[in-house]
Formats: C-alpha cells, structure tokens, sequence
C-alpha cells in the first residue's frame, strides 16, 4: 500500500524533500529485496522511463523552495518529483493563518485537489495521506490546515497523519502561538494522528549529540527525517505473518490512537551519533533498550541528560498520591527495532503495567516492529513512537503564551481582516485547554 506525502511550505517541503531522499538511500544500502521493494511501492513510483517519481505533491505560495526540493531530487540521480505535482503563487502568506486559512487555501483548492487526486489514482491501494507542515508561519499552517480539511472531505475513510514541526520557544515569528493554537485546535477535529517535532529539542540533538558547530535548517531537517523515516520504512509487525507492513499509517493510528481526544504523538530514537563516529561505535540492545525506556519515562528525548532517578508509579500509588506522577504516563507506545539479532531482543520492559494509563491492558498499549535491516548504517537502532504526556509542557506554554497576547488584543486585527473573529479564537483556546486536561489527567 502506497502512502501519498503532500508538502505544505517552506518547512514541510524541506523536510519531505529529505525524508523521501533519506528512505530511498536506506533503501539501496544493499538491502534485502523485499525491503527495497517495500519501501519503494510505499513511497514513489516508476514512470515509462523506469525512473522513480515521488508519490509526493507540493504546495508552497512562495516558488524558491519547492523549486529547490525539486532541484536537489534531480541532481540526486535517483528519483525527481513529478513534473506537474507542485504548485505555487508568487506571494506568500505573510505568517500570518489566517491569510493561508481563508484566503490562500479557498482560492487555490480545486487545482490542490486535482493535484493529490492524481496522485491518489496512481496508487494501486492507498495508506493513507502523509501532510507535513510548520504550525509557526502561515503558508503551513494556515494552507496546510485547510488542504488538510479539503483531503478529509475528499477522502473520508482514508488515514490522515499530519506532521508538525513546532517552532523554537524563543521565538521565530511573533504571533507563532496564534499561527499553533489555529492550526492544532483544527487539526484535531480532522487528523488522524499529529506527530511532533520539536524544533528546540532537534536543535540539542545536532549540537550534544552530533557536535554541529554550526547548526543550519538543513541539519535540523536531517535529523527530522532520519527519526521520521526510522519509523516509516517497511518493518515487520506482530500480524504481518513474516512480510513488511503494508499499511504504515492504518497500523500506526491503530496502534496509538485509540481516542480522539489523545491524537499527539512524539518520537525518539537511540542510538544518534556523528557519521565520522560511527564505524568506532558499539551498541548492545539491552543497553539501548535500557536508556530508551528511562528516556520515556523522564520525558527525555536525547540520551544525555537523562533523569535516572524518575521512576513509574504503580495504579496504587498513583491513587493514593495523584501529585507524586511525576514521570511521564503513556496511553500507548510503538517500539520500532532495526538490526542486528533484532529478534532476540527482549522487550519486556516496556510492557511493565506501571507505564500506561489503566485503559488498556500492556498487551494492547504496546507493540513492537522489528526488522533484521540496519537502518540509516546504524547496526543497531530502536525508535519509539509514543502516545503520552510528552508534548504537554510544550502545548501549555505555547496556549498561555497566545492567550496572553489575546488578553491585550495585540495583533488580532491582522487575523479578523481576512475572516477569522475573536470567537474563533476562543473555539480553539477552549478545544486546546481541554486535549491539555485529558492528558494532565491521563493515569
């Protein structure tokens, strides 16, 4: 099964670019055949000349970037992008939702969905549709939240999985918490699941664990792709009956999202070592296993600075001190194990009950995919896809901080101008406070 990926602006066609790139060049690291095949069915197509083509469509209201994305497949000598699956307008949205939301996006829809249509049809089954996005700006934000409603119209009973790229906390434009509250408070009501990357936390990783000195977009996005594409490369699954997963993104909701109102998930991956370090490197499952679960459970995405002394607590501690919960529950997790003796491994750690909120059993808040492939060279690696209270911290702040500028009124004129009006802004004030009360509650 095929899975359509529709970059949105300037951040998500930079990091599409890169994760399609990443998973082919996986994929032709002398892999097994079938994973190779796999992979490619997944993610493009041949044309009547045998060269892949991205099953990809590209939307920007600026050119230079999807001209760049389009640019660097090309001289890649491996793949390209179709030749008419991009638009683009010569004026931006002025990082501003509302102006992507209800200008931009109405204007442009027919030819947006007759871009995606094409590719849908050139899928012999469809997974789903894969949306990569910024939530900061306002060509991914806003546009992309109103292709994301056009493709939930369109394809009701399709998956949607949107990837979101969060915006530094210090700030990157000034009414970037606006741009988020709009963007998440939508989503919700229309995504299948919402996978985040923290900007902040990939800028730790280049510099503690990658020693970039200078840290550019592109090392970010590097990264972004490499944990994305760690988790969308074919693995095998417990009902996969010795074949790689066909439907990603059906058994990835499935597997984590089992209540709308708990859609928010976030990645980490062990081990992240420079290039230059690798061949001097050795890594033992037990060990990787080991700090990847303590890395869970103290909210920690890298592998310095974990906190070893959080541990979970049991249902009956839990009840009897709600405040001692320090350590971060989980509704639900996908272990994804890559490598070497990859099926010798025990993962009975991250079936322990204490973990997961007392709605489902471990059995059915755990799954494990495993594949004997290395991934990205590493010979050894193990990534975690996670339903819990991780993004909780970084949601609140970024609610209180746009609910503070709502408070004073600064810069709402900017938004009713182009047709979003107070009361919306509290619509998705009040949907967001909520998802952030069910996950503080999540036990």
């Amino acid at each position: 099964m095929s899975v359509v990926t529709v970059q949105l602006g300037q951040c998500g066609n930079q990091v599409g670019q890169q994760l399609l790139h990443s998973l082919l060049c996986d994929a032709q690291e002398g892999q097994r055949k079938e994973l190779c095949t796999a992979s490619r069915e997944r993610f493009f197509h041949q044309d009547t000349h045998g060269e892949l083509v991205a099953r990809a469509v590209l939307i920007d209201m600026e050119p230079k970037v999807i001209n760049q994305s389009i640019s660097r497949a090309a001289r890649s000598g491996m793949w390209r992008y179709g030749e008419t699956s991009h638009f683009s307008q010569k004026q931006g949205s002025g990082n501003n939702w509302a102006n992507g939301f209800c200008v931009h996006g109405p204007a442009h829809r027919e030819v947006v969905e007759e871009l995606v249509r094409r590719e849908v049809e050139r899928c012999d089954r469809l997974s789903g549709l894969l949306a990569m996005m910024s939530v900061a700006g306002g060509t991914g934000s806003g546009v992309g939240t109103y292709v994301t409603q056009c493709l939930r119209d369109v394809y009701p009973k399709s998956f949607i999985l949107n990837h979101l790229t969060w915006p530094y906390g210090t700030g990157e434009v000034i009414v970037q918490n606006y741009n988020s509250v709009l963007t998440l408070a939508h989503l919700y009501q229309l995504s299948d699941a919402i996978l985040v990357h923290e900007n902040d936390t990939v800028h730790q990783i280049c510099s503690q664990l990658l020693n970039i000195k200078h840290i550019s977009f592109a090392d970010v996005n590097s990264v972004i792709a490499h944990q994305l594409g760690s988790v969308l490369q074919p693995a095998l699954t417990a009902d996969s009956q010795g074949a790689y997963s066909r439907n990603p993104l059906g058994e990835l909701v499935s597997a984590l999202c089992c209540h709308p109102e708990f859609k928010l998930l976030s990645v980490s991956s062990i081990p992240q070592v420079p290039l230059a370090s690798m061949a001097y490197s050795s890594f033992s499952w037990p060990s990787l296993l080991k700090h990847l679960r303590q890395m869970l459970i103290s909210n920690t995405k890298m592998e310095e600075g974990i906190d070893w002394q959080v541990r979970p607590l049991a249902a009956a501690e839990r009840s009897r001190n709600l405040t001692a919960g320090s350590f971060n529950t989980s509704l639900a997790n996908v272990l994804i194990l890559r490598g070497k003796d990859v099926y010798s491994t025990e993962t009975a750690g991250f079936e322990d009950p204490a973990l997961y909120s007392s709605w489902l059993s471990p059995q059915e808040a755990f799954s494990v995919w495993k594949s004997p492939v290395p991934f990205n060279k590493y010979e050894k690696s193990a990534t975690l896809v996670s339903n819990s209270q991780a993004l909780l911290r970084p949601l609140d702040s970024m609610v209180g901080g746009a609910w503070n500028m709502f408070a004073s009124r600064a810069y709402i004129h900017q938004y009713t101008k182009f047709g979003i009006s107070e009361e919306d802004f509290l619509d998705s004030f009040s949907s967001l406070e909520q998802v952030i009360s069910s996950y503080k509650e999540l036990r």
